[in-house]
Order: C-alpha cells, then structure tokens, then sequence
C-alpha cells in the first residue's frame, strides 16, 4: 500500500496544537482527507453555470482550447502527498512537486482573463520579493507557471499612498503602474483588511461610455472571517465569484457604484448571476496534533495562509489552492472557472498584513 503524509495546512498555538509525537507519521490511504481532487459527482462545470447575458465584451475572452493532458491531469492530481510533518522538519526523501501540463501562452492579456479549460488543473508558483529599499513593506510578488519553461505570467505589488490595501497586478513584471498599458487589474480591500475585491483594467464607473462597455468588470470578491477570542485556528474564508453562462464564459458584473459590486449583492443574498465559494475546512490530525488538508505533493511547509477554495456542493472539487513550499514562495494552483488573475489576486489578499483575523 502506498503510504503519505498530509500537509499542515497552519501552526496553532501550542496550548492548541501540543507537539507533535516523535516517530512514523505515516497514514493509511484511507485517511478522511485524502479524497482525489476530482470527485465522482456531474460535471463540476455545471456548478458555476448561472445563465446570464452572452458577455458582449471588447476584448475576445474565449474560453481556451481543451487539451491533451486533461486526462493524464486528473491522474497527477490524485497524486498522494508525500511529505513528513514534524517541527520544521523537511521531509527526509526530497520529492519533485508534480508539475503543470503543458500550457501554451501565446496572447498573456487573454490568457490571464480566461478560465482554466475544464480537466485542467494549471499550476503555477508565486514568488515575493523583498529586496529593496522599500520591499520590506511592499514586496512585489512574481505569478509564474510552475514548469520547465517558468512561463511569466503575472505581477502584483501593493500601491503606497492608498488608504486601503489596494494592489496593481500587471503582466509586465517590470511595469506596476496603473497608468501603463500593462495593467490587467487590481485588488482593493475596506478599511478593517478584511474585504477584496478584484478588478479588471476597465474604467472607473464615473468614467463610463454611452453604453457602459468600457466599465470594469469585478472578477472576484473576498471576505475573511474574523477570529473572535484570539482564537488562532483556521481562518474562514468566502470567496465571491462571478457565474459563468452557457458558453463557459464569465457573466460581466459591471457594478455602477459601490452598492452593486458583488460584495453588497452577497451581502444581500442577491445571488443572481455569482456565485459563493468557502476555504475548505481543514480537519484535525491526533497523531500530527494539527490542522491539515491534504494538497497532493504541491505544499511542504506549514502556514496559517495554505488554503483550499471548494463549492459547497461538491468538496472535492478543488477550484483553487495555494500553499508555501519555501519562505518567499508559494504555489497556486487553479481550475476552472477561475482564470490566473482571479487566483493571484485571491492570493494576495491571503499575504495582507493588515488583516484582522490572523
């Protein structure tokens, strides 16, 4: 039988989370939290499918081709994890993270929008970079495709005179600024750092045309829970997507103020046309003595920001994940329905410092 360990998916403090034992960490298969990524039920597509308008967009935002690693991706996925958990101990046989396929980027600005093509899990690998004079404080993080090529795809780096946490996310790693023709979106919170919202490079609705195309789109919202008490357990999570229509693409949520964004609209259970997605819950491991879930070979060290994004309906789809394999990096994998910017943007509001509920 083939034997694993799960990843921690965070540290608690030790009156919660007492050492671990000393000795084999090893696993049954049959461990509750070692299900394949890809789940037995329908077609996960037809969780995310709302209906809405065709989009009628300016820029083709198709969905990309299927291909030819979709089945032997699935395969990978189900790849069980192999590392040990013990007090900042690596594991003992260093293994190779199971890669991404092939991914062909020919146009980046429409690769970067488009959902993952269905069956395809793409993984990528977020890297911070704190040189510098001022990177302390405001690090740009690196989106590269986690494969031979290293494939480029996004960069982020939090503004300074912002009131708020506000981060420009580029596909120009030399070029974050928001006048530039690179910039491809951006990740605001509330003042508390507990709210994100994403958003495309479209015009601030002030700034709207005659028939309200060139207004940006909001691609995802984020909310963390606030942890009452202190209490230092897993943090939770929603994550606030737009539904996609019946030709797999995103139905434009275009607000025309700050009351109609996909926030207000989830805040008032008008869910028409979004759709509601949570961090999977971890589960607590007697023999490890902490929280952990399981990432399938692509998460080595423990951290309180190593999340798994679900839908409710089906668990084990794994829309997104993102976890640290090193101390400034990280990797990000995403499924369909989300695209890279939508991910990336997810995972930078994980890295904000200002949140209220570490």
């Amino acid at each position: 039988m083939h034997h694993f360990s799960i990843s921690p998916c965070l540290h608690v403090p030790t009156s919660l989370c007492p050492p671990a034992a000393t000795g084999s960490d090893e696993e049954d298969d049959s461990d509750a939290s070692t299900k394949p990524i890809r789940s037995g039920k329908k077609n996960p597509a037809s969780l995310f499918q709302t209906g809405g308008d065709p989009p009628r967009e300016r820029k083709t935002r198709k969905k990309a081709p299927k291909t030819a690693e979709s089945e032997e991706e699935t395969l990978e996925t189900q790849q069980k994890n192999s590392n040990k958990k013990g007090k900042g101990k690596k594991s003992k046989k260093k293994e190779e993270r199971p890669l991404s396929p092939v991914i062909e980027v020919d146009n980046l600005e429409k690769f970067v929008l488009s959902p993952a093509p269905q069956g395809v899990t793409i993984k990528c690998r977020v890297t911070r970079d704190k040189r510098g004079m001022d990177r302390g404080l405001y690090p740009t993080h690196y989106l590269h495709l986690d494969n031979d090529k290293k494939v480029f795809l996004l960069a982020g780096r939090k503004r300074k005179k912002s009131k708020t946490s506000n981060y420009l996310i580029s596909i120009d790693p030399t070029d974050l600024s928001r006048g530039g023709e690179n910039f491809i979106g951006k990740l605001r919170s509330n003042l508390m750092g507990t709210k994100f919202t994403v958003f495309d490079n479209g015009a601030n609705p002030d700034r709207a045309s005659a028939d309200w195309s060139n207004v940006r789109q909001e691609l995802s919202a984020v909310v963390y829970e606030t942890n009452v008490l202190g209490f230092k357990g897993p943090r939770k999570m929603t994550v606030i997507i737009p539904g996609m229509n019946s030709d797999n693409e995103r139905v434009p949520i275009r607000p025309r103020n700050d009351n109609d964004g996909l926030l207000m609209r989830w805040q008032n259970k008008n869910m028409d046309n979004i759709i509601e997605l949570h961090n999977k819950a971890p589960v607590w491991n007697d023999e490890t003595q902490s929280y952990v879930l399981n990432f399938h070979g692509r998460v080595t060290h423990a951290s309180v920001k190593n999340f798994q994004i679900v839908h409710g309906s089906d668990p084990d789809y794994i829309v997104m994940q993102f976890g640290r394999v090193a101390d400034d990096a990280f990797t990000m994998d995403y499924n369909y329905p989300l695209c890279a910017v939508q991910a990336f943007a997810i995972a930078l509001s994980s890295f904000d410092g200002k949140l209220a509920c570490e």
